[in-house]
């Protein structure tokens, strides 16, 4: 997410914000020292935080702030120019000031109103504007109060095209806005959902003390549990608060309404649980539900308060998403971009944020056939999500991640287009639509937006990934994402630098990328490791990335993509040479090393490091990304450390925090529940719900991007540039990519269970594949299995999972099942047993499309992983 993504209060074409109220009666001039109400009226810092729509791009010149406006629009609030966040007092006198122009003339209005339905005027400013820079000035009463009230200057209704410049805006008046104090209750944060037995358990007190503090872990009735004395740590950087932390993992026993006391305070209750985190797997796929498009929402599925109609299928007010023409001179034709998620807290849908999103849950999903702790899947399996899929033999979670799929194949540009094969960048709105807003009340048109290099690449990536794993559940569709992957690969290859315009921002957010090196590279990899081609291959060793440093200190998001693409190397099984994978694997847990000493070093124990440039617009879903690194070093080593700061990450997102908030809806004891989003707009109609529990807010964000934060955050602490309010979009928002990495490390914790000691491996695997039969349509291949341990085996279960849509056939010295692409050999009756150092052995034929065929990254005996060989 950047902070090109405005998610603005904007004014809709609608009369209702310019009729019926006027500003109250003149009055005398507000006093000398009245305070100013604006940000940045002389344009000295730019363009933000000042937004337009329906107009050109916004451009600071000779220190005005100016934008081309065309002509013909029916109304004059067609076009506009405005800042949100303003506060008005009721009953305050307000003077209103401008110096504005106009080539070759018209006629504005300026209006101070609700930037949300009904948008009521609070006072309305008319003007005139010529070729020459006039001041005007107006002195008013308002008659109602708002915290963040909307400035629009309304640009549009004119003849002929305009160019409209505004110069030193200013609204003084009101009252100095209260010093805002959050509420972060007990000085002893703690994660308030809770700890893993077996897991790290620490707190954060914040305290003047100085020396070493007693501290207490109490149970619900009060008992004394266990204690000890904190650690020092003093001033940390990003609270700028005193501090120092209690580690009491060496207490194990599951409890629940636990509490800390450090200092005389007392932290918020938690529990200790080997089953604390089976929930947020569901609550946070939910989320997915809750955002499609395209199809009406099942209360019953999810709860009747989120029960909806589908949204932009062409039933009125919308104007549908089922045949969206072209941005004006973009193309001549109209694509059915039905379906997908809605992005964030828009009605948006974007290719490159779809990308990562889509390849999370797929890689969620994808992470059960190599990860020991994973249960082959059964977390994920058809019945664990409440979707309108469930009970079709598919996973859930591939269900979900379909629904988007389908939106992003969608968006390829047909055969005989310019640009064939190409991916449009994104669809949505025209304009700007208001808070709160329900999908299918959205009355502006959709229109698609220019092709771009980098959405290609997402589509070419999630498509190829899509390929191998729908193939044993669905062939025909996974080889209609095969076809997609490699004509959209094809295509960005033939057009490698056609970026979106970091202006095109009105109506929906820009994602601009012009660095698609690190897309190629995804690209590349998920398609060789779909394919097995030599091409594929060829391209990504020959990537700078393939050996570069992919791992960022501060994660990586949707315009970092190499990273998805090495970690799928180091996991997915795959041909590359044993040299080159080990070398692989060893950058992943060395960047897991990295996040380790980095979690150390804060004091509130998050892998990221502690300045206010790691504090930014969604930068919890990369401190996630981080613990996805380490879960994934764990996964690939079965080394504890690596869990243990994955798993000790997620206590910052759950209440170890500066505000002591969980950022999670839903889940704590004092949670976010104000997210900024059109749909869940509960804050601002108490008919509408809340955010659904497993949302995740995109966190601390030291640049305050939106006007709201701005004024209200001005100079806060990085971890304190939060506020739990629907009008701050550059702190509080939801989005897909955001709750993708959620739903990941939350499927990764509920794999834990107590988070106990790492059993030694006592059996070895090898094995053998001999090849392709004549005609490639098949192969032969052969297991056998030791028992390393000091026990005899009594009954065993030999489990693994293809890559692809390799089907076993017939087998000979076991009984084979196949489920999806995962295999369960089970023993004979003669050859039940395996003494210490024995060895069984078993084969199968198996059928196969052609595709990569690569040895399992994984098999397991009665449960337990073994060593491969």
């Amino acid at each position: 997410m950047t902070p090109s993504r405005r998610r603005l209060l904007l004014a809709a074409a609608t009369t209702l914000a310019l009729t019926g109220v006027g500003a109250g009666a003149a009055s005398a001039d507000p006093p000398p020292d009245a305070p100013e109400q604006i940000d940045n009226g002389d344009f000295s810092a730019g363009v933000s935080p000042w937004f337009s729509y329906g107009t050109g791009a916004l451009a600071v010149t000779d220190g005005q702030l100016c934008t081309t406006v065309p002509g013909g629009l029916a109304n004059p609030w067609d076009a506009g120019i405005g800042q949100d966040g303003v506060p008005l007092v009721a009953g305050a006198e307000y003077t209103l000031g401008f110096t504005v122009s106009a080539t070759p003339g018209a006629a504005l209005k300026a209006v101070l109103q609700l930037g949300s339905a009904p948008y009521t005027t609070y006072a309305a400013v008319d003007a005139t504007a010529t070729g020459t820079a006039q001041r005007v000035e107006q002195t008013f009463t308002v008659p109602d109060g708002n915290p963040a009230a909307q400035l629009i200057f309304q640009v549009g209704g004119a003849a002929e095209t305009q160019t409209v410049c505004l110069d030193d805006v200013s609204l003084r008046g009101g009252e100095p806005p209260e010093p805002y104090e959050p509420d972060t209750g007990p000085r002893v944060r703690v994660n308030q959902v809770g700890y893993l037995p077996g897991g790290p358990k620490n707190a954060t007190v914040v305290t003047t003390a100085t020396e070493p503090l007693p501290w207490q872990l109490r149970s619900a009735a009060g008992a004394v549990l266990a204690s000890g004395t904190t650690t020092v740590r003093g001033v940390d950087a990003a609270s700028g608060q005193n501090v120092q932390t209690v580690d009491f993992s060496s207490y194990r026993t599951p409890g629940s309404g636990l509490t800390l006391t450090v200092d005389g305070e007392t932290s918020h209750p938690f529990d200790i649980s080997g089953t604390l985190y089976d929930r947020l797997r569901a609550d946070s796929l939910q989320f997915f539900y809750a955002q499609r498009s395209g199809i009406a929402i099942d209360g019953d599925l999810i709860g009747d308060e989120y029960a909806r109609p589908a949204g932009h299928l062409g039933v009125a007010p919308n104007q549908g998403d089922t045949n969206v023409p072209c941005q004006p001179g973009v193309c001549d034709y109209s694509l059915d971009v039905r379906g997908g998620w809605y992005d964030a807290g828009d009605h948006g849908k974007y290719v490159v944020n779809g990308g990562i999103a889509t390849y999370q849950l797929l890689n969620t999903f994808e992470r059960t056939r190599t990860a020991a702790t994973a249960a082959g899947g059964a977390g994920l399996a058809d019945g664990t999500l409440r979707v309108p899929e469930r009970g079709n033999g598919v996973p859930d979670i591939l269900d979900e991640a379909r629904w988007e799929l389908e939106f992003l194949l969608r968006m390829q540009v047909p055969a005989g287009r310019p640009l064939a094969g190409m991916a449009h960048h994104k669809i949505h709105d025209r304009n700007w639509t208001g808070l709160p807003l329900a999908p299918h009340d959205d009355p502006q048109p959709r229109e698609l937006h220019p092709p771009s290099t980098a959405a290609t690449l997402n589509l070419a990536a999630t498509a190829a990934q899509c390929a191998r794993l729908y193939a044993p559940y669905d062939a025909a569709f996974a080889a209609r994402c095969a076809t997609a992957a490699t004509t959209a690969y094809a295509a960005a290859k033939a057009h490698p630098a056609v970026y979106a315009s970091p202006s095109d921002s009105t109506g929906g957010g820009a994602y601009d990328d012009t660095t698609v090196t690190d897309e190629f590279y995804w690209a590349a990899v998920q398609l060789y490791l779909s394919t097995g081609a030599q091409g594929y291959r060829t391209d990504l060793t020959a990537s700078p990335h393939h050996t570069g440093n992919v791992f960022d200190p501060r994660g990586f998001g949707w315009q970092g993509t190499a990273a998805l693409g090495r970690l799928d190397l180091a996991t997915v099984p795959n041909g590359l040479p044993a040299a080159e994978l080990t070398r692989i694997r060893a950058s992943v847990t060395a960047a897991a090393d990295a996040y380790l000493a980095e979690l150390r070093r804060q004091a509130y124990g998050l892998p990221m490091p502690g300045d206010a440039g790691s504090y930014f617009w969604g930068a919890n879903s990369n401190i996630i990304n981080n613990a996805v690194v380490l879960a994934t070093a764990f996964d690939l080593t079965g080394d504890a450390r690596y869990r243990d700061g994955a798993v000790q990450a997620m206590d910052y997102l759950f209440g170890r925090n500066a505000l002591n908030i969980s950022y999670v809806t839903g889940w704590g004891e004092h949670a976010a529940e104000n997210q900024h989003s059109r749909i869940f707009g509960h804050q601002l109609d108490p008919k509408l719900p809340r955010p659904p529990a497993g949302s995740l807010a995109g966190g601390a964000n030291a640049a305050l991007q939106d006007p709201f934060a701005a004024q209200l955050l001005a100079g806060c602490a990085p971890m304190f540039c939060y506020v739990d309010d629907i009008n701050s979009y550059a702190t509080n928002e939801v989005a897909i990519n955001w709750n993708s990495a959620l739903a990941w490390i939350a499927s990764f914790l509920a794999d834990q269970g107590d988070a106990g000691a790492v059993p030694p491996t006592t059996c070895a695997v090898r094995y053998t594949n001999y090849g392709a039969w004549q005609g490639g349509t098949g192969f032969t291949a052969q297991l056998t299995v030791r028992n390393t341990g000091a026990t005899t085996v009594n009954g065993w279960s030999v489990r693994f999972a293809f890559t692809g849509d390799q089907r076993v056939r017939e087998a000979w010295l076991a009984k084979l099942t196949q489920s999806g692409a995962t295999v369960t050999a089970r023993n004979e009756s003669y050859n039940a047993k395996i003494a210490p150092g024995g060895t069984v052995t078993f084969g199968f034929n198996a059928t196969t499309g052609g595709g990569a065929n690569p040895n399992p990254g994984l098999v397991t005996v009665n449960g337990a992983p073994c060593t491969l060989s």
